[in-house]
């Protein structure tokens, strides 16, 4: 049988700054290849929606399977199903990934009959009992864990026993030059670990992984950073080097092999600091950007999105991060709240500090706690602005006011660190890129005024909707932000043991929580 994966389009951020690799469906392409399906991958960041249908129609696949790991693609990915249905009615289509997971009742009814079933959940483990499914018993496929279609559910999705059985078909995407993140160009992805044990309410990860954490092992590690061609890396984990350990381990694993590339990485600033020994070393081995999610400026911005840090222990953190001579990106999440005076604010900070910053606009999503507990109502229920560039919530500034506020600030940022005027610091990494025949940075520094636009952004809200979101469900037992709602979980949390953790480092977690630790 033919097995066709799709990746959706570009959102508006990464139009600018950066166009990953789709690991995730990578891997699970790879699952499928090794089941023994003829498996084929389209990346349509990268290639049209026509070079889909010429796919389609030339190569008949028997299943076509959708990424979903954004929710302002729905709309994209619902017409997309419906083209694929109309165009081979015997196809069985589904969808899987991290906003799939969460919304799966609401896009099996916008999918009209023409979506077959959604797979929640980690799609390595579900794919192979899906697909024996629908060779041996189509009609019933909604008994596989993890699957739901529009006869029922069945029941809690799986885990991937061992992070070290996956491995990524990057051989299947074409023009694997396309990708890209800020100067690293080309870059391509690698995952070390997968989950969060952390619980930040405006976060999905964690209650996507029921609070789970895995890891996989340096061997593996340094076996799949062989087959990488790419010299710039970015290293996917949600929060990296949690254990100094095995921090260190993966870096020697990788330094006896004589493997040097330039990695990008996001991790917390308490970690950071704990680790200190770990990122000086992963300096050295090429680590040339680190991410921090700093997400608020002040006090009260940390505790409203439950960072579980100090602000002085962030500022802390940053101060150290300067220190390793690496560019530092940071995050700040600007609320709905905000009127002229915090705008100007956080325009004088951004640009006193060094940092790379950020600006990401407060949006409830499906499968996190502010979903459920968000006082004020959404006044949009359209998915396509569900993309941390548009405002959901209302706004105290008149929202052409807002937005205006927004894109000046992330001009202000843009331009102290991507625009001409700091380009004689860049010169030499953007010489080398073209040199290369990578145009993939050198392009965008010119896209910013046609993809941040006020009005614009204004424009987005009068489109019509054609398909609408489902609003939160009330839970009645959740009745704060610190109560947990295991309604929100994807994969049931399983406590202690679904952590791949040591157990100093599991009562750091837990403190910085502000919890006991789980059994």
């Amino acid at each position: 049988m033919k097995f066709l994966a799709v990746h959706p389009s570009p959102l508006m951020y990464t139009k600018v700054f950066l166009r990953l690799e789709p690991l995730g469906l990578e891997q699970v392409a790879e699952t499928a290849r090794r089941q023994g399906y003829d498996t084929r991958l389209i990346d349509l960041q990268v290639e049209s929606h026509q070079d889909l249908f010429r796919l389609m129609d030339d190569w008949q696949p028997d299943i076509v399977g959708f990424s979903l790991n954004y929710l302002a693609n729905v709309p994209e990915v619902i017409d997309l199903v419906k083209a694929v249905k109309a165009r081979l009615p015997k196809s069985f289509v589904f969808i899987g990934g991290h906003s799939a997971s969460f919304t799966a009742e609401e896009l099996l009814e916008h999918g009209e009959g023409s979506l077959d079933a959604i797979l929640k959940g980690e799609g390595e483990s579900g794919l192979p009992l899906l697909f024996q499914a629908i060779k041996e018993d189509r009609e019933n496929v909604h008994d596989v864990p993890g699957v739901v279609t529009m006869k029922g559910e069945g029941g809690q999705p799986t885990f991937i026993p061992d992070l070290d059985n996956l491995a990524p078909a990057r051989d299947l995407v074409r023009h694997r030059n396309k990708y890209f993140l800020g100067t690293l160009d080309p870059c391509a992805s690698i995952e070390f670990s997968r989950g969060c044990p952390w619980d930040c309410s405006f976060c999905s990860a964690w209650t996507f992984y029921g609070r789970s954490y895995r890891v996989m092992s340096p061997d593996k590690v340094v076996e799949e950073m062989e087959k990488i061609r790419e010299p710039g890396i970015f290293i996917v984990d949600d929060v990296a080097f949690i254990q100094e350990k095995m921090g260190f381990e993966i870096g020697e694993a990788l330094a006896r092999k004589g493997i040097k590339k330039e990695y990008y990485l996001e991790t917390r600033g308490d970690v950071l600091l704990r680790n200190k020994d770990v990122f000086k070393f992963w300096k050295e081995l090429g680590m040339s950007y680190m991410f921090l999610g700093i997400e608020s400026i002040d006090q009260d911005g940390l505790e409203k999105y439950r960072k579980r840090i100090d602000l002085s222990r962030n500022f802390e953190a940053l101060e150290f991060a300067r220190t390793l001579g690496i560019n530092v990106a940071i995050n700040i999440i600007a609320d709905t709240d905000w009127d002229h005076e915090r705008f100007r604010v956080v325009r004088e900070w951004c640009k006193e500090v060094p940092e790379i910053v950020n600006i990401s606009v407060n949006t409830p999503y499906p499968g996190t706690e502010s979903w459920l507990t968000e006082s004020r109502n959404l006044t949009t229920r359209d998915y396509r602005l569900f993309d941390i560039q548009h405002a959901v919530l209302p706004t105290r500034l008149p929202i052409e006011e807002f937005y205006a506020e927004l894109v000046e600030t992330q001009r202000v940022m843009f331009t102290k660190h991507m625009g001409w005027a700091a380009m004689r610091d860049v010169t030499k990494v953007l010489v080398g890129n073209l040199m290369r025949g990578q145009t993939n940075f050198a392009k965008n520094l010119f896209k910013f005024d046609k993809v941040f636009n006020p009005e614009l952004q204004l424009a987005d809200h009068q489109m019509p909707v054609k398909y609408q979101m489902k609003p939160p469900v009330k839970d009645t037992k959740f009745s704060s932000a610190k109560a947990l709602s295991k309604s929100l979980y994807v994969h049931e949390p399983l406590g202690r043991t679904s952590r791949q953790l040591d157990d100093d480092t599991e009562k750091f977690v837990d403190e910085s929580r502000g919890a006991l630790s789980e059994s």
